[in-house]
């Protein structure tokens, strides 16, 4: 059974070299084999020497060769004695009497290899080795010095020996070329030692030591931290998969859990061939080293295979050199002239931002993550981390910023989602006062006024991304709103109550937070206070038809809504993958306030289809219990069923709109579109209190279809479509942004 008694695992804190510099450990490891072996050679050909005469009495008719990797022959074959110096001799020797020396042949008889002691080697396949290794010596044939040092290095670099010293013998059948070979055999062989990264749910975990080892047919995971403690994981075909845990805390033990759940062992193969008691090739110790540096380098890792030890008994030793994290500081950079500056945000705010800590090796890879970070915060104009060297193996991470004006006033304008008739009903002018580093919190206060001929909503939101003390990401918004929309969703204009509106004071707390990679959820409590007034802004409780326009039969409707939501998106683009799932429930905490609950959900897939994209959509919601008919779902118009004018299609307790796009592109930033949308109300309208779809006779159900353009602006995506709907009617639809 083998063993692994003399394993030895060290990682250490050792400067790491540029990779532009990176040597090649196991190679060193053998020249200097070589060279070792060069001067044992010398001092045999010295003892060789002072018994020259004798030599000379029994090869006065022969010629003897004596070679090493750097052995060179002098003098005249017609000397008594045909080897009188060596490599080492004086490079002062004239460029003739080299050249001439290096011309002579010596006839070999016979070529054999052997071990360092010249006794024939135990493992006969390494004899074959050596022997398929040899170019030029071959028995019977005339060598010079240099084949015979070619065939030495050919020897050497087959990766199967550390030395190779060629021995000449003077036979009775002539000369005897012996090439005495040393190799590596190894009591127990170790993987490196690597730094893992496992993801487990979010949270980032690193180790600092695993080796593979072959042992009793199976493989063993020994994952060692730096204070010596192992845990051993073995798998074998025969036996069950076991753990065991020895002086590990338990939130060391929790992470090794993760650790060997997630992390396929395969990957370590990769790395290093692990041969108990077998013999080393050196060439394949060298890619096993070269697959490890690759594999830090593409996990962006500033670590590396830093020497190679051959230790007594044939152990072999790899030292691993890893650049740990030392400090992490901000510096503030003025964004005009560069200098270093005072900032108006506190570090803390960034670094919690950060994912690299303080004692990891530093990644690169999660380096850009952290400048990307950083920069979704909002605040920050430019964002670059710069490597410095600090103690021996570690490293100080510098992150410049460059800050944005945290506060200002802007304008803009949009459309209005409500508009019927008219060129300019549907226009929005909007003016804002925002401030995006609040406290150097990055906290963000926002007032905005938006105002039309019909529309207006005065909004008052404070936000904070990251509440204090928090590891879970949480965000923070306080919100105040009075807001008026168009009646006409709901209600029509065909009637004489084309001006009614509808409105809204609001006011709440919401709470959000990343739930998993892609999802975020959202809690909140918020309290509506709503009602319809006419043309001139009286309230009212009642339309033309004489059917109730609230729920509580007074001039407005109080509702305490519970709001929970929670949102999937892909990779942010327009065309990714998105889903929205949103829940309401009024609590009736006084006899007056409405209780009914309210879910709406929404789904949209992008398809690439060759230069173009199909998008498809598909949105639905219901409501349970008594609620306003202005808070039916509207169905038709820009952002439901193209064809329709805003709401005629139905108002209705329950829904589903479907639609479909192919957008391709036509010239620059100009996209063109094809679409269709349907949408139903699933017959529920006459169930709206005081079915106002009905008295109206909005169809309940419908589809339009059409083609238009996109164009990029800085506002957003403009939208202009045409469209026609199944009752053959045609009307131009114009949008800004992307449909929700």
């Amino acid at each position: 059974m083998l063993r692994n008694d003399d394993v030895r695992v060290v990682s250490s804190s050792i400067k790491i070299p540029l990779p532009a510099k990176r040597s090649t450990c196991p190679l060193r490891t053998a020249h200097s084999h070589i060279a070792n072996a060069t001067n044992s050679i010398a001092q045999l050909v010295n003892s060789f020497a002072s018994h020259s005469t004798e030599l000379t009495r029994s090869v006065l008719q022969k010629s003897s060769l004596l070679c090493s990797a750097t052995l060179s022959l002098t003098g005249d074959r017609k000397r008594a004695c045909p080897i009188r110096r060596l490599a080492s001799l004086s490079l002062a020797e004239e460029a003739q009497q080299k050249a001439r020396q290096n011309e002579e042949r010596v006839l070999i008889s016979e070529v054999l290899v052997r071990n360092k002691d010249g006794e024939e080697m135990e493992r006969k396949d390494l004899e074959a080795e050596a022997v398929q290794a040899l170019k030029a010596c071959r028995p019977n044939s005339a060598l010079t010095v240099r084949e015979v040092q070619e065939d030495v290095h050919r020897i050497i670099n087959s990766g199967y020996f550390s030395s190779c010293m060629p021995v000449a013998v003077d036979t009775r059948d002539g000369i005897r070329l012996v090439f005495q070979c040393c190799v590596f055999k190894s009591a127990a062989l170790l993987s490196a030692v690597m730094l893992l990264h496992v993801i487990v749910y979010d949270y980032y975990f690193s180790f600092q030591a695993c080796s593979l080892l072959s042992y009793n047919g199976g493989s063993v995971l020994n994952f060692c931290n730096l204070s010596g403690d192992f845990l051993w994981y073995k798998r074998t075909q025969c036996e069950m998969d076991m753990v065991t845990f020895s002086s590990f805390s338990m939130s060391t033990q929790l992470y090794m859990v993760c650790m060997l759940l997630m992390f396929d062992h395969h990957c370590i193969q990769i790395s290093m061939s692990c041969f108990a008691g077998k013999i080393i090739n050196l060439r394949r110790l060298d890619e096993a080293i070269s697959s490890i540096n690759n594999w830090y380098m593409e996990r962006g890792l500033f670590a590396m295979v830093s020497a190679v030890e051959i230790l007594s008994g044939g152990i072999l030793r790899l030292q691993v050199s890893e650049a740990e994290v030392n400090n992490i500081s901000i510096r503030f950079l003025d964004r005009k002239t560069g200098e270093i500056t005072t900032g108006k945000t506190r570090p803390e705010t960034i670094l919690r931002q950060i994912t690299t800590k303080k004692g990891q090796v530093y990644s690169m890879l999660q380096g850009k993550r952290d400048v990307e970070t950083v920069l979704t915060m909002g605040i920050m104009e430019d964002v670059s981390i710069i490597p410095q060297p600090a103690d021996t193996g570690k490293v100080d991470l510098v992150m410049n910023v460059v800050e944005r004006p945290s506060g200002g006033f802007s304008a803009g304008g949009g459309i209005s989602s409500g508009i019927t008739n008219g060129p300019l009903r549907g226009l929005i002018g909007s003016f804002a006062y925002s401030h995006r580093n609040v406290f150097g919190k990055n906290q963000k206060l926002n007032i905005s006024l938006e105002r039309g001929q019909i529309d207006s909503v005065y909004r008052i939101n404070y936000t904070d991304p990251w509440i204090q003390g928090d590891d879970k990401r949480t965000s923070r918004t306080i919100m105040i709103q009075n807001s008026r929309t168009p009646g006409t969703i709901v209600h029509g204009n065909a009637d004489g109550n084309g001006s009614l509106t509808i409105g809204r004071i609001t006011g709440g707390i919401e709470f959000s937070r990343p739930i998993r990679p892609k999802w975020s959820g959202t809690a909140g409590l918020v309290f509506q206070h709503a009602g319809v007034r006419d043309e001139k802004g009286i309230p009212i409780i009642k339309d033309c038809y004489s059917l109730p326009l609230t729920a509580s039969g007074n001039t407005h409707d109080e509702t305490l809504l519970a709001k929970l939501e929670t949102v999937y998106t892909g990779s942010g683009d327009h065309g990714s993958s998105m889903f929205v799932l949103n829940m309401e429930k009024g609590l009736p905490l006084l006899p007056e306030w409405l209780s009914f609950t309210r879910v709406n959900s929404r789904a949209r897939k992008g398809v690439e289809i060759g230069p173009a994209r199909l998008h498809l959509s598909i949105s639905g919601g219901h409501v349970v219990g008594h609620f306003p008919p202005y808070e039916a779902f509207a169905i038709g118009g820009t952002n439901s069923v193209r064809g329709y004018e805003e709401g005629s299609v139905g108002s209705a307790r329950s829904y589903v709109v479907g639609s479909g796009e192919i957008s391709f592109p036509m010239y620059g930033p100009v996209e063109g579109v094809i679409f269709s949308d349907y949408g139903t109300d699933l017959g529920s309208g006459s169930t709206v209190h005081g079915d106002p779809a009905g008295a109206r006779e909005k169809p309940g159900s419908g589809y339009g279809y059409g083609f238009g353009i996109r164009v990029e602006s800085p506002l957003g995506p403009l939208r202009l479509e045409y469209a026609f709907n199944d009752k053959k009617d045609r009307r131009f639809h114009f949008g800004v942004g992307h449909r929700s």
